[in-house]
């Protein structure tokens, strides 16, 4: 008995010393931790690879050979992280960085990537300048002129923090982005995965020639989230402790349409007293008996981002009405939440099942450019681009701007975490 406790107690103490000794190594290096150890793939994972995929060199050096390839990254997610490695390219060379990227799915879109290329070969020469070395790719281009010729050695730094995006090649910033600031309806249609706020990172490759790397370094900045405290760009729709900003629901957008504002505002003064009846906050969190109706903004929105956390009980149903529109689905069904749930003639279903177990916290992230729709579900794409149809007047498009509703469908509802960015739209 002895001495099996005392190789417990070795065992232990081994495994504390570890600890300590990573978190000395992480402080001896300004925070930053290595990623490649140089000898073995710890800590990666494969997905897709293509002939040999990585090969790790007698020298160190983590080679993507003209015939291998693949998605290299990190088994571990990063939100916010400063991320440091070397890199140098075979004539014509072709790779990148996936950054928040899922493990499925193209990571240029799915999540982002920054562009590793032999910008000076011929075969490179009339790109679209978000395609060139060092560019968030198709969504952020980079200064050109910092990479070095081909067979040497490059450093470069890529930086996330939040939606600031900032590469250094060689020691010249290339590309200082802030994602927030990106408006175009089609980028953002088409690359959804530049919003996300965390995911995994690393190397995006393939042929035609080989690409070379060494001395990866991270440093994690994640902090923990703060409820009902906005992410930088957002604007909190619910306070976490009264319902200031909301109203109740007075019929729909065709009736409201029709009344006089004298109408209007008697029948919302009397809808928001009984709301208040029944929607309450408890313990910062926004709480539904279930007995009322929906819960409305008090502002109309047009194009925006937004972020909605949300529990249900066992058969609960709900939803997000967007613009006054039915409706981003919430319920508890094997087909899962997020689906556009009034489409005719666009899918109304989600691609897949993202939702937690029942009485967990999920999270919607909904993008609305336009007529169409983007949902991600606890960082999850299960809608991309899909126009929301008018379910109230079906010959017309969905309305330019209106409220967003919590929908009410006869079950108690939990609600936190409601942010929203509004996106300008283009003048004409």
């Amino acid at each position: 008995m002895r001495i099996r406790r005392l190789g417990t107690l070795s065992f232990v103490l081994l495994f504390v010393l570890c600890g300590l000794g990573s978190r000395a190594v992480a402080e001896e290096n300004g925070g930053f931790v290595r990623l490649f150890d140089g000898r073995t793939l710890n800590g990666w994972t494969l997905v897709g690879g293509i002939g040999p995929g990585y090969v790790v060199q007698e020298d160190g050096v983590l080679a993507c050979p003209a015939e291998g390839g693949g998605k290299l990254l990190t088994e571990k997610e990063y939100s916010d992280f400063i991320f440091r490695f070397e890199f140098k390219l075979d004539k014509g060379g072709n790779n990148g960085v996936g950054l928040r990227a899922p493990l499925g799915g193209d990571a240029a879109y799915n999540g982002m990537e920054c562009q590793i290329l032999d910008d000076s070969d011929a075969r490179y020469a009339h790109l679209e300048p978000g395609q060139y070395h060092g560019s968030i790719y198709k969504v952020a281009p980079a200064k050109r002129g910092a990479l070095k010729p081909v067979g040497e050695w490059n450093r470069e730094e890529i930086s996330a923090i939040g939606r600031r995006i900032k590469v250094v090649l060689n020691g010249k910033t290339i590309v200082d982005a802030d994602l927030n600031a990106v408006h175009d309806p089609e980028t953002l249609y088409e690359h959804p995965g530049m919003l996300r706020d965390r995911g995994h990172i690393g190397f995006l490759g393939h042929g035609p020639s080989a690409v070379y790397f060494r001395n990866i370094w991270i440093k994690d900045l994640s902090k923990p989230e703060r409820d009902n405290t906005p992410p930088p760009g957002f604007h909190a729709l619910f306070n976490g402790k009264d319902l200031t900003g909301w109203k109740g629901l007075v019929a729909d957008p065709p009736t409201r349409a029709r009344m006089t504002p004298e109408q209007l505002a008697a029948a919302e003064k009397q809808a928001t007293q009984e709301a208040l009846k029944h929607w309450k906050v408890v313990d910062g969190v926004l709480t539904y008996d279930g007995k009322n109706n929906s819960l409305c903004t008090a502002k109309d929105y047009g194009d925006f981002e937004l972020l909605v956390d949300w529990k249900i009980e066992p058969g609960g149903d709900s939803g997000i009405y967007l613009r006054g529109s039915p409706q981003v689905q919430i319920w508890d069904n094997p087909l899962g939440s997020g689906g556009l749930f009034n489409n005719q003639k666009h899918p109304s279903n989600p691609t897949h099942k993202a939702d937690k177990p029942i009485g967990e916290w999920n999270r919607f992230r909904i993008l609305m450019v336009g007529e169409k729709v983007t949902v991600f579900l606890n960082n999850d794409l299960v809608v991309q681009a899909v126009p929301m149809e008018n379910y109230w007047e079906r010959d017309k498009p969905i309305y330019s701007t209106g409220q967003i509703e919590l929908q009410h469908h006869g079950a108690p509802l939990y609600f936190k975490n409601l942010y929203i960015r509004e996106i300008p739209r283009k003048t004409e």
